[in-house]
Parts: C-alpha cells; structure tokens; sequence
C-alpha cells in the first residue's frame, strides 16, 4: 500500500496553529489535504474554504476535507486514507493542551500513514511567560522537545531582541531543532507538505503571492535569504540509512529533504527528512520508475549567516 504523509501540527492555546492551517489550505497549489481535528469547535477554517458539509466532514476547496477525530484518532485517519480519491497529505492539528509527540505515535498505527514529523508552533510574544508558568510550563516544555520543527509565530507583534531571546530560549529547552520564525502563520508550505520538482520555483513564486514574502517581520529577513534550496547529490549506491541520519544532524541546518537513492542492497529507496526525524523507506513503484530521479535529495535548510 502506498503511504500518505501525515504532519502533526502541535502548540499551545493561541499559538496560531489554525492559522497557519489555513495558509496550508490556501496554498495547497492542487494537494488533495485532509485537515484532522479534536473536534470541529476548536477550529476555525476560513468561511470562504467551506463548500459543504455532510457525515460529519467539512468538504474544503481544491478537494480538501476536515473533520474530527474525537476519541477515535486511529479509526478517523483511517477513514480518511481510504477515501476516493485519496489524499495527497494529511495535517493532524492537536488540542493546545495536548502532546503532539503522543499523537505522532498512534497516528503511525494507521495503516498506510507515513508520519513525516511533528512542526510545533510557538506565540513569539508569550512564549517566555508560558514557559516560567507553574501550571502550563510543563506542558508547553514538553511541546517544545517533542517537535521536528518549531515554527515561531507572530513575530511581527514582537520587537527583534525579544524575538532572539525566543530563540535562545528555544534553543535551550529544545537543542539542534530547526525554528523557522514567520508572522500570521505564512511560511513556504514545501516545509509542512514536503518538497516536489522545482520546490525552489515553488517558494519563490509563494514568496511573490504573499506579497513582502517574509519570515520575519520584527527583523525584516527576505524569504530567499532565510532559506536555502539545493539538491543533495548521491553517485551509486550508498548506505541509506546513514545517508538519512547525516541529513537529519543538526549541523545538516536542513528543515526538509527528500529523494530516491540506490541503496547498497541495490533496491531504490525513499528518503524523507523533517526536522530531526528521518523516514528510509522502500520507493513506491510509481517512484521506482523515475530513473531519471535516482541519486537526488531535494533539500531545504536554514541559510548560514554568510549564504
């Protein structure tokens, strides 16, 4: 059975999770995406993405779907697996008191899911106090530590030493995971989705549809110099897993990667990276005919501070 990659996406209360679930939404450029959630009161989809509502499930523009998973996590991604046509993607939005590294777990219990990894958002501005909080600064820590990728929100409502006091803090409670900083939840969606064919095309002409194309706005950073774009190229066969471990190191700066390498057993393998977590995994037969694609990792990393 093909696999259909699942993102969990955590963070606590007011964070901007629905936000940036939205801006997925409207830049799915053609992705069929199903949008999990606890339960349809803790969401709010845009109005004008809503094109119906039957069994139970919010039928969303570009054939896009949510719905709510309740108590029956596993059950409800399931169903949504199955349905025809199937999805290309699957974003699983937790409840802002809730664990996201839990719910990554028993999604991978779903057969035919491919848990790509968890993206954590986090309020710029409240961080800190959540953090030092006696009742949710447990909570919130263990967000943190359990995410692949902290997305740090809102950074336009925070001035720039107050937003690199976030990402000290970050740092700290959550080393070598990657943090990208954006406002409003606007970043590439290749980050989320995963990266395809010309993903350095894509995110530029996101860049130019978002208008300033900004990461962040209290530092005034471009898109194209926040983030690098590049191919990882492999000659002949190689020790894939490995390959996928140097990929997904921190000293790597990458955010995502993915590719079809030969491995030394000689089978075609697909390698997935987000974050820290890295999936190696036999290429689906639709992939293990693009020849031309063996030997390539697309990748997108933190640019250096001299890119």
């Amino acid at each position: 059975m093909a696999s259909t990659p699942v993102v969990v996406i955590g963070g606590y209360l007011g964070a901007g999770k629905t936000t940036l679930v939205n801006h997925l939404l409207r830049h799915a450029d053609g992705r069929r995406v199903v949008v999990l959630v606890n339960d349809f009161g803790s969401i709010s989809i845009d109005a004008d993405l809503i094109e119906g509502s039957a069994d139970g499930v919010l039928a969303l523009a570009g054939g896009c779907a949510c719905c709510s998973f309740g108590a029956d996590l596993v059950g409800t991604l399931q169903r949504a697996l199955a349905r025809t046509p199937p999805p290309d993607a699957v974003l699983l939005e937790c409840s802002g008191v809730g664990l996201p590294g839990a719910v990554a777990r028993s999604a991978s219990l779903a057969v035919g899911a491919a848990v790509q990894g968890v993206a954590v958002v986090v309020d710029a501005v409240e961080a800190p106090r959540l953090a030092r909080d006696r009742y949710v600064g447990d909570t919130v820590g263990q967000q943190w530590r359990q995410a692949d990728l902290l997305i740090v929100n809102q950074a336009d409502r925070a001035s720039a030493a107050a937003l690199a006091a976030v990402e000290r803090e970050l740092a700290l409670a959550a080393p070598g995971t990657p943090q990208v900083v954006c406002s409003q939840g606007r970043m590439p969606p290749e980050l989320v989705f995963g990266l395809h064919d010309g993903a350095a095309a894509a995110a530029s002409a996101w860049s130019a549809r978002a208008g300033a194309g900004r990461y962040a706005a209290a530092t005034g950073v471009p898109a194209a110099e926040r983030l690098r774009f590049f191919d990882h190229r492999v000659t002949g066969p190689t020790d894939v897993h490995a390959l996928a471990a140097e990929l997904a190191a921190p000293e790597s700066r990458l955010l995502r990667a993915k590719g079809l390498v030969r491995g030394l057993d000689g089978a075609l393998w697909l390698i997935q990276v987000m974050g820290r977590r890295c999936e190696v995994a036999l290429a689906p037969a639709s992939a293990a005919a693009a020849a031309a694609d063996e030997g390539r990792v697309a990748c997108i990393a933190l640019a250096t501070a001299a890119a």
